[in-house]
């Protein structure tokens, strides 16, 4: 097993941002589902057992809050029986993210809606226990999630007004399309349309300067990162859409590793350090 050529470690400056004092970020985990590592990566093994985390982070903006991912909802012993069965795998369920929100005390008025790093349903799931909350997604990823591989996306989001955001032509990182939440530079949305047509890269700095690429499905876990390889050829051809996009958006983000915190979905140790959102802190939201 070849790893990916290793890239040119990224050697301009990162871009400006400007977050402001108050904002935070905080990782709410609503539980995890086992995959071996054989299925995950190229070169792991079957008797390496990975717990993948179904999470949300909670970006805090005095302009207003965003939820990355949505995580497990109330629902999801349902959406995993709306998978086909080759996809079923063991979960264990946590405190879905509307149950976390609420036992800290958190007001939801301030949530300016959910921004999907893609449609699928361990990334929407939660979106059952947010009633009215808008979804942020682009035009290429409600096209995705009009197909087949949306059915648990299209349940979970009824009555969910959809916010549909663009892309300048604004190179950020490499990146040919980017939009800029705030205007500030916090928090910027870039297009990496490799795993689904529609899948994007939320890049967060915070007010230390410490920067957090949230990476969705364009790796399942941080190996894709830090040995550059990719998902086991018969899997990235039931899970993504444009293999060669994806495998070009994958080497952009090894040529930033160490620059910056790189944030699987679904590596449950890359969360590390991202505080859980306590009750001192959601009063500070209010």
């Amino acid at each position: 097993m070849s790893p990916l050529p290793e890239p040119s470690t990224w050697n301009q400056p990162l871009p400006e941002a400007r977050p402001p004092a108050e904002m935070t970020i905080h990782h709410l985990p609503t539980g995890t589902y086992d995959t071996r590592a054989a299925l995950a990566v190229k070169g792991g093994s079957f008797r390496d057992k990975r717990h993948f985390a179904a999470s949300a982070v909670l970006v805090r903006h005095p302009k207003g809050d965003l939820l990355i991912d949505a995580g497990f909802g109330a629902g999801v012993a349902a959406h995993v029986a709306m998978l086909p069965r080759f996809m079923r795998a063991p979960y264990a369920v946590g405190r879905t993210v509307r149950e976390q929100l609420d036992d800290s005390g958190y007001d939801r008025s301030r949530l300016l809606g959910v921004l999907l790093t893609h449609s699928h349903w361990d990334h929407t799931s939660g979106l059952d226990g947010l009633p009215g909350t808008p979804i942020w997604m682009n035009r290429d990823e409600r096209q995705y999630a009009a197909a087949p591989d949306g059915k648990v996306f299209r349940q979970v989001s009824r009555g969910h007004p959809i916010h549909e955001y663009g892309f300048t032509d604004e190179l950020y990182l490499g990146f040919g399309s980017s939009h800029d939440v705030y205007g500030d530079g916090a928090v910027v949305v870039v297009l990496a349309g490799g795993h689904t047509t529609g899948s994007v890269i939320v890049f967060v700095t915070l007010p230390s300067g410490l920067r957090y690429a949230f990476i969705g499905d364009l790796t399942w876990q941080i190996d894709g990162i830090r040995r550059r390889v990719e998902r086991p050829r018969l899997l990235s051809r039931l899970a993504d859409s444009d293999r060669g996009r994806l495998r070009q958006d994958l080497l952009r983000m090894i040529a930033l590793d160490g620059l910056m915190r790189i944030v699987p979905a679904h590596d449950l140790g890359s969360y590390d350090g991202i505080p859980l959102l306590a009750p001192e802190a959601a009063a500070r939201s209010h």
